[in-house]
């Protein structure tokens, strides 16, 4: 039905090879953005909003109301700028309610003994199966673990953000090694997706360019099922075993440990010490 059929403008993030999205109902004009990138530089510790002010900008210039400012997990290899469009753009934030074992784990990680682990730092936490109103279109959440222990993917209309489960069928899927990942939950996660009709856009959160190809972000389910090499022709054990194999030979991304601080506070930094400064902590020799 063309009234389940949103616009999807894409951003893609150089640096982080991340996706960034503004997901458009075309009989409302409005929206929701979907995983906004806050840029950081891991060697100076500097921050900007590039990224998000050219989200900003498009939507102002297009005239459109947001709705929701959504995130699908704590992301490990950028900072979320969430809160930093909510404050600008008026609109509520979200996430899936699991973050909350996230943080309680990541708090023991970090050592951050006075941060709350109970999802306070957003303005709601969807739970599997919730659904919410992007305009006149419906949206449902599917709870997809695996990559990490909070992931959700948003159903909206004939279009689905499948965040770091499956890349791009020529690249396969997302690791499953960081703490609390589990190669065979995210198994099961993209095996649930891959149940969603035939046609459903599938739009993920990252593109790596595989032999230097421009970067993609959407397939469909058909496309996956027929071309994805980690889905195809796999069943459970050997997808656990393929995907473990691989994930033993990836370093940590660059960024992990300090935008996981950032991101399990709902995208706001550390309070500024008594010199006015924040500061982020790296624990050693613990990976």
């Amino acid at each position: 039905m063309t009234d389940a059929i949103p616009e999807v403008v894409a951003f893609f993030d150089d640096n982080t090879f991340s996706v960034q999205y503004v997901v458009i109902d075309p009989a409302t004009a409005h929206c929701a953005v979907i995983d906004p990138v806050w840029d950081f530089d891991p060697a100076s510790g500097r921050t900007s909003t590039e990224s998000a002010d050219e989200i900003i900008a498009f939507i102002r210039g297009r005239g459109l109301s947001v709705d929701w400012i959504l995130d699908t997990h704590p992301h490990a290899d950028h900072f979320s700028a969430a809160v930093y469009l909510a404050d600008l753009l008026d609109a509520p934030r979200a996430i899936g309610d699991r973050i909350t074992a996230v943080q309680a784990l990541w708090k023991d990680i970090h050592n951050l003994p006075d941060l709350a682990t109970d999802g306070r730092q957003w303005d709601h936490l969807f739970a599997d199966g919730d659904s919410f109103r992007l305009g006149a279109l419906q949206g449902r959440v599917l709870f997809s673990p695996g990559h990490t222990l909070a992931s959700i993917t948003y159903v909206i209309g004939d279009a689905a953000f499948v965040h770091d489960t499956l890349f791009m069928p020529d690249f396969g899927s997302a690791r499953a090694d960081f703490p609390g990942g589990s190669a065979r939950d995210l198994y099961r996660s993209i095996q649930q997706i891959l149940e969603l009709p035939a046609a459903t856009r599938l739009f993920t959160g990252h593109d790596y360019m595989p032999d230097g190809r421009e970067p993609r972000w959407e397939s469909t389910v058909a496309e996956q099922r027929a071309h994805n090499p980690h889905v195809r022709g796999l069943d459970e054990p050997a997808y656990v075993a393929l995907r473990e194999a691989r994930d033993a030979e990836l370093p940590l991304p660059a960024r992990m440990l300090a935008a996981l601080q950032v991101n399990i506070r709902g995208g706001r930094l550390p309070e500024p010490e008594d010199n006015g400064t924040s500061y982020l902590k790296i624990p050693l020799n613990r990976f």
